[in-house]
């Protein structure tokens, strides 16, 4: 089987759709980092009772991210909508206006027209809803909800086949400055006897030497405590162990997230025990790579 590829958590997609009854309407799924899942829903009156059954959808389908799905409908009037006069209202208008004409000499009689302008005279008729149509709508628009968040799920894997590319040059990065690392590291030793000798001699000034035997256990103490050999084992452990879940198929965002902290851990102390400027320079720059490579890791899903 293949191997699952890596998501980003950045994506986008959008989906619409026209309903029975003449609407259209609109699907926007946007996504970002997050530390887990959050999936926010907008939604417009009467659509309510999508929004759980539609987040348990996603939950399903995405691990991590920030997402918002918003829904936009546009409601058409339905057909065979109408205004229809108000029996009560127009009879009283019409008993007014037909008073008024009795008691105003040359008065015209009302005009159809005129009283059914009176407000209130008028109304729409109002249409109860088929609740088997509104079941249809809503079916339809979750149909339309699961589309999106098909290509929501595919945006996200294009941005990650090119996080992942990042990620892998930036490891490729990392691994070449460890290599350059571990050769500074083994001259270490004979540095730290060359300066022993050196601060001795300024100490002693022609006085008695010191037994060469005493002076390897000094060196010996020294080394000891800046040895850097466990810190380029781990960190090589790290880079491979990095590389497998780049290729493992997995959710890999907060596995990823957890070990490139320990990429700073061990580039800290490896700065912090150098006795050379040449590895201390190296450890910089493993620093800074390893920041470049926490900061893309954090889009990973």
């Amino acid at each position: 089987m293949a191997a699952h590829p890596l998501s980003s958590m950045t994506g986008f997609a959008r989906e619409g759709g026209t309903l029975a009854d003449g609407s259209s309407f609109v699907w926007e799924l946007r996504s970002v980092n997050g530390r887990g899942l959050d999936v926010r829903l907008r939604l417009p009156n009467g659509f309510d009772a999508l929004e759980t059954p539609l987040k348990e959808r996603t939950a399903q389908r995405l691990k991590r991210g920030n997402v918002s799905a918003t829904l936009t409908v546009k409601r058409e009037e339905r057909a065979g909508s109408r205004l229809t006069p108000d029996p009560a209202a127009l009879d009283h208008a019409l008993k007014i206006a037909l008073d008024l004409v009795l008691r105003i000499p040359g008065c015209p009689p009302p005009r159809a027209e005129s009283l059914l302008m009176l407000p209130g005279v008028l109304r729409a008729e109002i249409f109860e809803p088929d609740e088997a149509e509104e079941d249809a709508k809503r079916a339809a628009i979750a149909a339309a909800y699961a589309t999106a968040l098909d290509g929501l799920d595919a945006s996200r894997r294009v941005e990650g086949e090119k996080l992942s590319a990042i990620l892998g040059v930036l490891l490729d990065e990392v691994a070449a400055l460890h290599g350059l690392a571990t050769t500074q590291a083994a001259d270490q030793p004979a540095l730290h006897l060359a300066r022993l000798r050196e601060n001795l001699a300024a100490l002693l000034e022609g006085e008695r030497r010191v037994p060469e035997d005493r002076l390897a256990q000094e060196v010996a103490l020294l080394a000891s405590k800046s040895d850097v050999r466990e810190e380029l084992d781990r960190l090589s452990a790290h880079i491979t162990e990095a590389r497998r879940l780049l290729t493992s198929g997995e959710a890999i965002g907060r596995k990823l997230d957890f070990l490139t902290q320990e990429f700073v851990r061990e580039a800290n102390t490896l700065c912090s025990k150098s006795s050379s400027i040449p590895l201390t320079r190296i450890g910089l720059d493993l620093k800074a790579a390893i920041e470049r490579l926490k900061e893309q890791s954090a889009n990973v899903e």
